[in-house]
């Protein structure tokens, strides 16, 4: 569907008091036009009506007009340089962004990326959770499969002893 129809949908949507389905319509025009500034406008807009601050921060991110306390609700709720960068959603170089105020944010955010990584990242290979996880969360798991070696351990140890036991 082009996006002037489904905008008009929006529209419609919202006149009918639909917030839902609109915000999913958007989701999904973001999704596929991820460098467009008034789609992710249009996106904050309806996340204001949901009383969402930081979803309505993340969108609006990269305009200049933004709001303060939505920029830092979703800078609280996006605490690191990776997490921000996958919850902005860009593709393709800063460069591509349609203002100087978004290139600069943009360039920020990658920026910090990279000095949490320890390497240069771009938008176009966001890192993974996976690949952001700390040091805690790797020796968490690595208890977790230490202590299910254990119960492995245990288990085959009381098997050995009930047949040992079964067999005398």
């Amino acid at each position: 569907m082009p996006l002037t129809d489904t905008l008009a949908r929006v529209d419609a949507d919202l006149a009918a008091g639909r917030i839902p389905v609109a915000r999913q319509r958007l989701r999904g025009l973001v999704s596929s036009f991820p460098n467009d500034l008034m789609l992710r406008r249009r996106l904050a807009e309806t996340y204001r009506l949901y009383g969402e601050p930081a979803e309505a921060g993340r969108w609006m991110y990269l305009e200049q007009d933004r709001d303060a306390s939505e920029t830092s609700a979703f800078e609280a709720r996006y605490g690191t340089g990776p997490q921000r960068m996958r919850a902005l959603a860009w593709h393709g170089p800063e460069s591509v962004a349609q203002t100087a105020f978004a290139r600069q944010q943009l360039a920020a955010v990658r920026t910090a990326c990279s000095d949490d990584m320890g390497h240069t990242v771009i938008w176009d290979a966001v890192p993974s959770g996976k690949e952001t996880e700390s040091k805690r969360g790797a020796f968490a798991g690595l208890l977790a499969g230490a202590g299910c070696l254990v119960a492995v351990l245990v288990f085959l140890a009381i098997w050995v002893n009930g047949l040992v036991a079964l067999l005398d």
